[in-house]
């Protein structure tokens, strides 16, 4: 798995946390001194709080493994799996016992703890134990991958390398050495151009702007 995939991944899935613990994850009734029946819902971020967590930290591991060197993109994807592991238990806490969440949820919105009718699951729970196992797939395929990922500037530094061997090595085969013995000159420098001889306009005007007379007289 490249990098840019595995970014791409921990992005998609740390949203797709959100997306699956923003909806109803617990319903059930209570009865008050008004109405004999009143609906309760909980959201998943508010019945498993580690689910909303885990989502900011798969985010922000995603990010990090795009901007980070060797060391700190494996620290990331241990972070990032352990987020997954979060999301996942965080989940199965609510699927194995929904009640707490459903009594936290009734004694917000109307202040009564009795339930009256049973705890009831929608199908979103789930969808966040999915999201949450591939996280960790992700990061520990990721983590086996990162080996062969190229360091985030190691590109630039390479071009800028080539260039600057390119330059030395274009500087050391032009320099010649002068008839006087001075290096760097080449035999040709500084002739002055005969009268048959065709001026170049560039060479002229850079004789000109030097003070020199670039037909040599």
């Amino acid at each position: 798995m490249t990098r840019t995939r595995t970014v791409l991944a921990l992005l998609v899935l740390g949203g797709l946390t959100f997306g699956t613990g923003s909806p109803t994850w617990v319903t059930t009734t209570v009865a008050t001194a008004l109405e004999p029946e009143v609906a309760v819902a909980a959201s998943g971020t508010s019945a498993a709080p580690g689910v909303g967590a885990g989502a900011l930290v798969l985010l922000a591991a995603g990010i990090a493994c795009a901007l980070t060197g060797r060391v700190a993109r494996y620290v990331a994807l241990v972070v990032a799996a352990a987020a997954g592991v979060l999301v996942v238990t965080s989940t199965l806490v609510v699927v194995g016992d929904p009640t707490p969440a459903a009594t936290a949820a009734a004694s917000a919105s109307s202040g009564v703890t009795d339930l009256t009718s049973p705890v009831t699951l929608t199908a979103w729970p789930w969808a966040a134990v999915a999201t949450g196992v591939l996280a960790v797939v992700v990061a520990v395929w990721g983590a086996v991958a990162a080996r062969g990922w190229t360091a985030t500037s190691g590109r630039h530094e390479r071009a800028d390398a080539a260039a600057s061997a390119g330059a030395t090595a274009g500087a050391a085969s032009g320099a010649t050495t002068a008839p006087g013995g001075e290096p760097g000159t080449s035999p040709d420098d500084g002739a002055a151009a005969g009268p048959d001889d065709e001026i170049d306009p560039h060479d002229a005007w850079d004789a000109l702007s030097r003070g020199d007379d670039p037909t040599g007289r």
